[in-house]
């Protein structure tokens, strides 16, 4: 993965929470679709203490919910001053001298700043010409351990999560080392970051066009819930095939190039973060039963219909007759 040394990457709207420390009681509110991580602790190396891995969506603020998005079936974003979003306490520095591509080739922060940006790039032109609709841009902050959301207060141990009450995603970046990778045996790489935030901001469009609202099951292997994170996943793959294409606002390329490593680095994630592998590397059964987010064929399948068929009709896995 190679970003463009030319292009302008400051309109990312990326910021950072700074560190906001554990969070006492009360947690998200509603709960959510949690991953099966039975024993263990995460400052002991196990897989229990992660409540919520890289697949979270507050369902309880969706499921019936009204507002102004498109398909009736969102949150409108409430802004503070200077039109930030709240929900985020503070402020800091981490990403003022992001500016460039090659910025974001030299720095990991600028490079979350690009893919931001790129996202949003997508998803306008995208969701214009294929709904209909004009893309409502999710915020991306970063924290370290723990930050207060209009969807409750979350720690670290949450791992990467959306919240469609605020419309902005969260994640602590030590996650990807020292969880998908050290955990879970993920196998790493520049364009797994990207990849997690591409679902999550996956999630966003599924906000905005309504297929939160659709959710009423949540386990099993054919629920509502493994339909909205394998939607999430496709949605994923459609910005991957097209993030090349993507451009600044003096149309200038955002990436460079991006290669068969990098994709294999998206669906090894994928892989990573199945229900059935998560359940395998716990030390417990494989449960289809239990699942919440899929299997591991299930997500990089899904994945690839994105990246290859390119439009929200194919990523329909709520019409799906097979996942």
């Amino acid at each position: 993965m190679r970003f463009n040394p030319r292009a302008n990457i400051g309109g990312g709207r990326v910021r950072d929470a700074g560190g906001g420390g554990g969070f006492g009681g009360g947690g998200m509110r509603g709960g959510g679709m949690r991953l099966p991580m039975p024993g263990g602790s995460r400052a002991g190396g196990g897989l229990g203490g992660i409540l919520i891995i890289v697949l979270f969506v507050v369902l309880s603020q969706c499921v019936g919910g009204g507002g102004g998005t498109a398909g009736g079936g969102g949150f409108g974003l409430d802004t503070g001053q200077m039109g930030q979003p709240r929900g985020i306490e503070g402020d800091s520095e981490r990403y003022a001298n992001c500016r460039t591509g090659e910025d974001a080739n030299q720095d990991v922060d600028c490079a979350r700043m690009a893919v931001a940006y790129s996202l949003e790039q997508y998803w306008a032109k995208t969701l214009r010409d294929q709904a209909g609709t004009d893309l409502q841009p999710a915020a991306i902050n970063t924290f370290s351990g723990g930050v207060n959301t209009q969807c409750g207060q979350a720690s670290s141990d949450v791992g990467p999560f959306y919240c469609p009450a605020d419309q902005q995603i969260y994640l602590d970046t030590t996650f990807f080392a020292d969880v998908l990778e050290r955990q879970l045996g993920g196998q790493g790489g520049d364009f797994v970051e990207p990849y997690v935030l591409g679902h999550e901001y996956g999630h966003h469009i599924s906000n905005l066009l309504g297929s939160l609202g659709k959710v009423r099951t949540q386990q099993g292997p054919e629920s509502d819930a493994v339909r909205l994170e394998l939607q999430a996943d496709c949605y994923a793959g459609m910005w991957t095939a097209a993030a090349e294409s993507t451009t600044d606002a003096q149309g200038v390329a955002i990436f460079e190039d991006l290669d068969d490593g990098d994709i294999a680095e998206a669906l090894d994630s994928a892989k990573a973060v199945g229900d059935d592998r998560i359940q395998q590397r716990s030390g417990s059964g494989v449960d289809p039963e239990s699942w919440t987010h899929g299997s591991s064929e299930q997500r990089q399948r899904w994945f690839d219909i994105g990246f290859d068929e390119g439009t929200l009709e194919a990523c329909d896995t709520f019409s799906a007759s097979e996942l």
